[in-house]
């Protein structure tokens, strides 16, 4: 067994890092044409770009397909093994189909090929072997062979995967870019995630309405005031005036810089002690919005009123956080 030091670990690991950032670089070195027409294939297709590969291919075209559908460029990968027993029927004549394969002569992948010509489907291919019988066949071709695998035997898959992740990463973020694909557009394929949450959720999705709004009116009295702050646990209260307009809000702040004179505030209406023209937030802006504003001006809480300036809703950090928004 070979000595196990600390330092040849190291230094086997950035062995693999250099073969590798070699590969990768003469691989940006073939960008041309051919890159260009496959852009504008992808671009121009009113179906699906469908992945297809094998072995290793598989895994990363599976992965590329992934990262096309998220970005904008509707796709999805199918397994050549499955394809020649039924699965050929998901791809059509207005598809475009990229083939990968290192080696340009996966059996599994050629013998779909006549199907797809008969079909008229447009064919980009992914191989290490500009000659072989893949790229031969194909109506675009892109060149992703390497000088070398990183695994000393030259045997596993490794500079050649990368390479192909890459060349697929530089479609997808190409095809994002022209076609103009924004955090929105991102944020709607992935509702779920938390730049879904930020991007997606409207503040009427998280805010508090009707009898779960602290509210009271200008008349009201302090003690009134604080009885409504504690029952609705907003730390705060919204001061209204005629038609449910907001004058102001008293707060757990205003309530600390009042006490050291409560027995000259006790009788006096509320909205002689409240803060007038609080900050506040649409309706119909987004989640994210608010806790930008939460931030910027250092508070917990936002009322929330509509194109009137009407009290509808009211909302604290602690709402955003169990929304996922922050």
């Amino acid at each position: 067994m070979k000595t196990m030091d600390s330092e040849r670990i190291v230094k086997l690991a950035n062995q693999v890092f250099d073969v590798e950032q070699a590969g990768l670089k003469a691989l940006q070195g073939k960008l041309g044409q051919d890159f260009v027409n496959a852009i504008k294939s992808m671009m121009a297709c009113q179906g699906h770009v469908v992945v297809i590969g094998m072995g290793k291919s598989g895994h990363i075209g599976n992965k590329i397909s992934a990262t096309l559908a998220s970005t904008g460029t509707p796709a999805f990968f199918v397994h050549p093994g499955e394809a020649s027993h039924g699965d050929l029927g998901m791809i059509t004549a207005g598809d475009v189909v990229l083939a990968i394969s290192n080696s340009g002569e996966t059996e599994e992948v050629l013998s779909i090929l006549p199907v797809l010509k008969r079909m008229g489907t447009q064919l980009i291919s992914m191989t290490g072997k500009a000659q072989s019988t893949l790229a031969q066949n194909s109506n675009i071709h892109l060149d992703i062979s390497v000088p070398e695998e990183a695994c000393p035997l030259g045997l596993a898959p490794t500079s050649s995967t990368t390479a192909t992740l890459v060349m697929g990463d530089a479609l997808a973020v190409t095809l994002l870019e022209l076609r103009g694909f924004t955090k929105e557009d991102f944020a709607r394929s992935h509702p779920a995630g938390s730049l879904g949450k930020k991007l997606l959720l409207g503040i009427a999705d998280v805010m508090r309405t009707g009898d779960a709004i602290p509210a009271v009116d200008q008349t009201a009295s302090f003690s009134e005031a604080l009885m409504e702050m504690n029952s609705k646990g907003l730390g705060m209260t919204a001061v209204t005036h005629h038609e449910n307009h907001v004058l102001g809000v008293f707060t757990d702040g205003d309530l600390r810089r009042t006490l050291d004179q409560f027995d000259q505030f006790r009788e006096r209406p509320i909205g002689e002690l409240a803060t007038l023209n609080p900050i506040m937030i649409n309706q119909g802006k987004m989640a994210v919005e608010a806790a930008q504003i939460m931030e910027t001006h250092k508070i917990h809480s936002l009322l929330v009123v509509d194109d009137n300036k009407q009290l509808v809703g009211a909302l604290n950090i602690h709402d955003l956080l169990r929304a996922g928004v922050v």
